[in-house]
């Protein structure tokens, strides 16, 4: 059967050789930009749902919000989507209905932690992790309440930092043998750490790329060489456009005058980014 669905394309991707990379997005033109790029998938961060609705990434944001984000950026994009479902917002009940609204929204794969409630960016310090058998429950939960089995079940631990990197590296596998299929073991701190990662944990993994984290930063080609199967970057786009929007006003502000436009980008040329020429060509 031809793949038609993004669930389909991420299975075959991740059945094929190389590493699948997904920039952050966090909205419809982001999405939009990603895809227009030429990347075969996109990453909805949790971090940038929060931080475009103005709040800091510590659990502020509710699964509704999410949720909303997820269908509206899905709806926005031809090609998977990964999304970002925090702790899966409660317990196995909550699991349950969490991945049951994410499916709905067509993404292609979520990702649930093992962070106490309310959570924090996976590179903040002073996290909580809930007890390891807490976290294998809520995964085992997540892939029971799927209706599709081609929606993907990642499996996050954030005990490096507080429990230490052979938890992390327990929990991990745990949660694959509790039917996750991707393990995101948060923020190694060395390359010795990471290349530990692929080598002991026991299926496929992700590497989040998160410049100024207390991760190493690899480029891609490190980190699909190194043996990760899915490399999600949250911060890239959205640190770039806060610093270009700061640049941009600073010098609106100091200068009384508009600044040059970005490579030329016009009006007519905004809109086509995202679909302008689609939408004319339905006009009656």
């Amino acid at each position: 059967m031809p793949t038609t669905t993004p669930r389909q394309k991420f299975r075959a991707m991740m059945a094929a050789d190389g590493m699948i990379v997904a920039p952050g997005v966090y909205d419809g033109l982001t999405a939009s930009l990603v895809e227009r790029a030429g990347f075969s998938a996109a990453y909805m961060t949790g971090a940038g749902t929060s931080v475009a609705r103005g709040y800091p990434d510590f659990g502020l944001i509710t699964m509704t919000e999410m949720i909303q984000n997820a269908d509206m950026i899905a709806g926005t994009i031809d090609v998977p989507l990964i999304a970002d479902a925090d702790t899966g917002y409660g317990n196995e009940l909550n699991v349950t209905r969490t991945v049951r609204d994410y499916e709905r929204t067509g993404v292609a794969a979520i990702h649930i932690e093992d962070q106490g409630f309310p959570k924090k960016c996976g590179h903040l310090d002073d996290k909580e992790v809930i007890p390891a058998e807490e976290f294998v429950a809520k995964i085992r939960a997540a892939v029971a309440a799927r209706r599709d089995p081609d929606f993907t079940i990642i499996a996050r631990t954030d005990s490096r930092a507080v429990i230490g990197f052979e938890e992390a590296l327990r929990r991990s596998n745990m949660a694959l043998e509790a039917g996750a299929e991707i393990a995101f073991l948060e923020a190694p701190r060395s390359l010795d750490e990471l290349k530990a990662v692929t080598r002991e944990v026991k299926g496929p993994c992700l590497y989040n790329l998160v410049n100024g984290g207390k991760t190493p930063v690899l480029t891609i080609a490190e980190a699909e060489a190194m043996g990760f199967k899915l490399a999600i970057l949250p911060g890239f786009l959205l640190a770039n456009i806060i610093g270009t929007c700061e640049q941009l006003l600073g010098a609106l502000k100091r200068d009384g005058k508009v600044p040059p436009v970005v490579n030329g980008v016009s009006v007519r040329d905004i809109f086509e980014r995202v679909g302008a020429d689609e939408w004319d060509a339905l006009r009656p």
